[in-house]
């Protein structure tokens, strides 16, 4: 019998939607538009998975230990070099460049007595640069980061690991049955390799991607800018039985929409800054006291809810730790939700979700639209406007001038293929 060819249009049609469609894919922020989702066998994904492939085996099982000479040998011991970074990275931020998703405006900073400083005459808080001025108040929000938590909710986060005064953290934490993120420096990772598999592993806890030296992001190149973000991936990657992270938060707070827009368009990487910040970190070299954290912490913890919080913590010193442990009660006495600040609108800590054999879900998706709305466990309205606005404009690349490794993203996976045809050869037989 002929098939009708009318029919197996209709067919055809119905059925490479269905295949567009996966149906583990889902909205980071559902509140947001235009959402481009990447099965297991995405550009972003093969970008650290052949990396791994071509320096170890096929087979993951045979990947080198953490924590062993061969697995530390693989990855720079200090700045990354940009003439040795995979061809597959160069490759992909030049075809985002190529395709107008990386703004050629915005012009790199120089440091100035630490501080990133932009030539002359450039306003940094202009929606053409949207600079974070290091999560000041009022500063400019880029596009699609996240500075707020939901109503009611803090996101419990930590900067800086792994280091060896982690443990006193990592314990609390474990007692306390909270869980955490980790933003983590890569040759932290390769230095403490110990305490990282103590925070994947044992805490079961959510790792993120604090740049390979930390560096301020705005004073690099476009090149040198992807290097300290993908080496930080891919040693995740390669430590976690392929989990890629989703998130990540630039050092000092240091981002604008060129930093941004590579991070989000040629990696997948949705930043988290904060709202309040203890100056932890200098408690040690006497900028700040202990006594100050723990009543600006009080200040936080007994005021509004409205919106959440985001607070900056680090796992640096015993002084950090301590910080974060003298103001646990105080958030559980007034009624907080303390969740890992990736889970606050809930989000899967990785951008896959899934090791390479595929055994969990094999789909992620990032959004391209240019505002910071979410949807949250609650409140889920306001914290969208929260995270959207700001004394400056959101800004960032725009989704209609996606890159072609971005565009790609877009075509159905082998799976959702496979199926489209068994499919069509199934109402094949039946008609014959």
């Amino acid at each position: 019998m002929i098939l009708n060819a009318g029919l197996v249009l209709t067919i055809l049609g119905v059925t490479s939607s269905i295949a567009y469609a996966s149906p583990h894919a889902h909205r980071t922020r559902a509140a947001l538009p235009d959402v481009w989702s990447q099965p297991e066998d995405s550009p972003v994904y093969d970008l650290f998975r052949s990396n791994l492939q071509k320096r170890q085996s096929n087979d993951t099982d045979d990947s080198p230990d953490v924590g062993s000479p061969t697995w530390a040998a693989q990855y720079p011991q200090g700045s990354v070099d940009v003439t040795k970074i995979p061809d597959e990275w160069t490759n992909a931020l030049n075809a985002a460049v190529a395709a107008g998703a990386i703004p050629t405006n915005v012009p790199q900073t120089t440091l100035v007595n630490d501080n990133a400083v932009y030539p002359q005459g450039v306003n940094s808080q202009d929606p053409s640069i949207c600079s974070a001025n290091g999560g000041g108040t009022g500063s400019c929000r880029t596009n699609g980061s996240i500075w707020d938590a939901p109503d009611g909710y803090i996101g419990i986060s930590f900067d800086d690991g792994p280091t060896s005064n982690s443990p006193t953290l990592y314990t609390f934490l474990q007692q306390n049955n909270q869980k955490a993120t980790h933003f983590m420096i890569g040759t932290n990772i390769l230095s403490n390799w110990q305490e990282f598999l103590t925070a994947y592993e044992t805490l079961g806890d959510d790792i993120a991607v604090h740049t390979w030296t930390h560096p301020h992001m705005t004073s690099l190149s476009n090149v040198q800018v992807l290097a300290e973000l993908a080496m930080t991936m891919q040693i995740i990657y390669d430590s976690t039985d392929g989990k890629l992270p989703r998130f990540w938060r630039p050092p000092y707070g240091d981002i604008d929409n060129r930093v941004n827009a590579i991070a989000r368009n040629v990696l997948g990487l949705t930043a988290i800054i904060w709202n309040h910040d203890t100056d932890d970190y200098s408690i040690p070299a006497g900028g700040q006291t202990m006594d100050k954290v723990n009543s600006m912490m009080t200040q936080w913890m007994t005021g509004p809810k409205t919106p959440g919080l985001v607070i900056l913590e680090h796992e640096l010193y015993q002084e950090t730790a301590q910080a974060f442990i003298n103001s646990y009660p105080l958030l559980k006495q007034n009624g907080w939700n303390a969740v890992s600040v990736c889970r606050l609108f809930g989000d899967d800590a990785y951008q896959n979700g899934t090791s390479p054999d595929g055994e969990t879900d094999g789909a992620f998706s990032v959004s391209t639209s240019t505002t910071s709305t979410s949807a949250a466990p609650s409140a889920t309205e306001n914290a969208a406007a929260n995270n959207a606005s700001s004394t400056g404009t959101a800004s960032g690349a725009s989704s209609s001038n996606s890159s072609p490794a971005i565009l790609e993203m877009l075509a159905p996976s082998r799976s959702s293929m496979t199926a489209f045809a068994s499919v069509v050869a199934a109402l094949v037989c039946a008609f014959a």
